[in-house]
């Protein structure tokens, strides 16, 4: 493309934001009784991507207390607050820089622990908080290592199985370490285990240990201290793969697997025999999340997901819970902690209508209340249901989805809409994770800028059984891709877009799949937003993070292998800085510098290349970021110019720049031209570099 072309579309995407793109330029329908998109308030894009107000919802093991992160002095912090009163919680962390990412209880009552990394280089440390000293200690306090929590005990409610990975970045030594003091003494060094589960006497008793073929091999510890194989898990298995714990007595263990089935289910699994149980099963779902009784460890609800989240008892111990204040919650629902005695539940709920909440369940009184709202300022807002529907694929798969709508379209049951909109297909990362139902910031925040957006849980998603995961293997910007195609024919058959209608964005892989959009099928979108999408497969494998080498035969089978000349003729097959010469859309890139998962030469890449080819791209650099914009003022800017950018190709409405990038860490190595405003929003405003 010549310099005739860049200003042809730099000019139309200019004409489209001065004729339609804002709020002001658009009039309110004068149809009686028929709504148009601007009979509907503009939300603040800081309502949707701002920090939380409260966010996170833990109870402390005796039940008292409620801890939560929430903006102290505009940074994420941790506080706590008494159960009954969550106006009074007082901060218990003072981080000034990226903020706190996790927390949650101690055994003990008296410690909280949180993570925190640098920058976004994910080598989280784990730190522990004394709340009657305000004594902070880190746990894993050397550089460059990443520490993750292996095992606690209400037994040992001061002790927890520690890994670290400083001695070999690859494996996670285990430590027991005390939560009071620091002192760590080594349980077990690692020479090639992908994980470890413990007892409640916190004795390691069940590890994982990748295969050569990409398989699993679950291995248990004898009295003597030797690993022996307890069970093969072939690599057409792992995804389902989960170990959940023992059983209070430690005669038993819990696990999700699909052997034997397409489906997972869960099994209980005597230690000595290796006798399994089934305890719960679905046709149509993954076995989702486990809930675990205090007492005796063993599962008493879980969940399975296909359409929507369901709960369902194992038992009888929940089950009038279960069906009693549980479902007074709207939307999905996640467990997410317990008091010791299981009598007080703090219960997380995803409604599309609503900012997500938190509930406190009492299982005595039978009463579910609300703890809090997470985004204050979205309470009474316009946003907008979210409708599922099976979309199915050309060779016949059920592809499970998601459709938003600008509040003013209206859907039947045929998916019949009252007008065709403009449409974002927003793609989830992973590939290995999958999209659901409930309250979302991007499919909100898209649906009020006017446009449809549809999420596609495609082929390699998880969740719905080894047969659909598995028939993503080696298939990226194949089949995968295939799959969104035929979703956005889909919507297209539906009148609810058309062609020339529909921009592809994502994070991640679905980054990737932007990437994969715009060069392998350039006809289908007018635009795309790539945010830390890899563009070049064989270099993404051979740069990934040292410690997941327990993980890298699973990538091989399922992306490529890198070691080999024929596996890197095939990766390049299916990378899109091979293709960049076929763009003829405008792209965005939004990048993290510190990104250990996608680096930052992803981005460069494909960049230098369509600077070669003398294409339009817009590059936006974040030198404090990671894998994700993990601080609300980056997120905000970048979102701030993914509105504008959308608007210039598609249309819909958009929010002024005003001071959405004071804070933030924004840079534009390339293309603040294709940005009409970009310029000189950055010129005026305060950017800093927190790490």
């Amino acid at each position: 493309m010549n310099n005739k072309s860049l200003e042809v579309i730099g000019l139309v995407a200019a004409l489209c934001l001065a004729s339609c793109g804002t709020d002001e330029a658009m009039e309110p329908s004068d149809t009686p009784g028929v709504l148009a998109l601007e009979d509907f308030e503009l939300i603040s894009r800081k309502s949707f991507f701002d920090d939380p107000d409260l966010t996170q919802g833990r109870i402390s093991p005796d039940g008292t207390r409620v801890s939560y992160i929430a903006p102290l002095n505009g940074v994420k912090n941790v506080w706590v607050a008494p159960i009954e009163d969550i106006k009074a919680g007082v901060a218990v962390t003072f981080d000034e820089q990226r903020g706190t990412r996790q927390h949650d209880w101690a055994y003990n009552d008296r410690n909280l622990f949180y993570f925190r990394d640098f920058g976004g280089d994910e080598n989280y440390h784990i730190i522990s908080i004394d709340l009657e000293t305000g004594e902070e200690i880190d746990l894993t306090p050397f550089e460059n290592t990443r520490g993750t929590l292996i095992g606690g005990s209400y037994r040992h409610p001061d002790k927890y199985l520690i890994g670290m990975n400083d001695r070999d970045s690859k494996w996670h030594d285990v430590y027991l370490v005390d939560l009071t003091t620091g002192e760590r003494q080594l349980v077990e060094l690692n020479d090639g285990y992908g994980s470890y589960v413990a007892d409640h006497d916190l004795n390691l008793r069940v590890a994982t240990r990748p295969t050569d073929d990409g398989g699993m091999s679950i291995q248990k510890k004898s009295a003597d201290g030797e690993w022996s194989e307890f069970v093969a898990i072939s690599k057409d298995d792992v995804f389902s793969l989960s170990i959940l714990g023992f059983s209070a007595d430690g005669l038993s263990f819990y696990m999700t697997d699909s052997v034997g089935r397409d489906t997972s289910a869960l099994y209980e699994v005597n230690f000595e025999s290796g006798e399994r149980s089934v305890l719960a099963v679905s046709d149509v779902a993954d076995i989702g999340d486990v809930l675990m009784d205090q007492s005796t460890g063993k599962p008493i609800a879980y969940t399975a997901d296909y359409l929507r989240g369901e709960w369902h008892a194992i038992g009888d111990t929940v089950a009038s819970t279960l069906d009693g204040a549980l479902r007074t919650i709207p939307g999905d629902k996640s467990i997410t902690g317990q008091s010791r005695d299981g009598s007080k539940w703090v219960v997380f709920s995803s409604d599309p209508k609503a900012p997500a909440a938190y509930f406190l369940v009492d299982r005595d009184a039978g009463t579910a209340s609300k703890l809090f709202d997470t985004r204050n300022s979205l309470v009474g807002k316009p946003l907008v249901d979210m409708q599922p529907v099976v979309i199915k694929s050309r060779d016949g798969l059920d592809l499970v989805s998601y459709l938003s709508l600008p509040p003013h379209v209206e859907i039947d049951a045929d998916y019949s809409v009252s007008e065709t909109v403009p449409m974002v297909l927003w793609v989830h990362g992973g590939p290995w994770g999958r999209d659901g139902y409930g309250y979302d910031s991007i499919a909100q925040w898209l649906s009020n800028r006017g446009y449809a957006v549809l999420q596609v849980n495609y082929r390699g998603s998880t969740g719905f059984g080894k047969d659909f995961v598995n028939a993503g293997a080696k298939e990226w910007a194949a089949a995968m891709h295939d799959d969104l195609i035929d979703a956005v024919d889909w919507a297209i058959s539906k009148g609810i877009t058309e062609e020339g209608r529909v921009a592809i964005g994502g994070g991640s892989y679905g980054g990737y799949a932007t990437l994969v959009g715009v060069t392998f099928t350039p006809e289908k979108f007018a635009c795309g937003v790539d945010i830390v999408g890899p563009s070049n497969l064989v270099t993404l494998l051979n740069s990934i993070p040292d410690y997941w080498q327990s993980f890298f035969e699973v990538l091989v089978n399922n992306v490529g292998d890198p070691r080999t000349e024929e596996g890197q003729r095939f990766l390049r097959s299916r990378s899109p800085l091979y293709f960049a010469d076929q763009i003829t859309k405008p792209l965005l890139i939004g990048q993290g510098a510190n990104d250990p998962r996608v680096k930052q030469a992803e981005a460069d890449q494909i960049v230098a290349a369509m600077q070669e080819a003398d294409l339009p791209v817009t590059y936006v650099l974040y030198p404090d970021e990671g894998h994700g914009f993990g601080r609300a003022e980056n997120a905000d800017s970048f979102l701030a110019v993914s509105e504008v950018f959308l608007a210039g190709c598609l249309g819909g409405r958009y929010e002024d720049f005003g001071d959405s990038f004071d804070g933030s860490s924004t840079t534009v190595p390339q293309g603040v031209e294709f940005i009409p405003g970009l310029a000189a929003a950055l010129a005026g405003a305060e950017i800093v570099n927190k790490n």
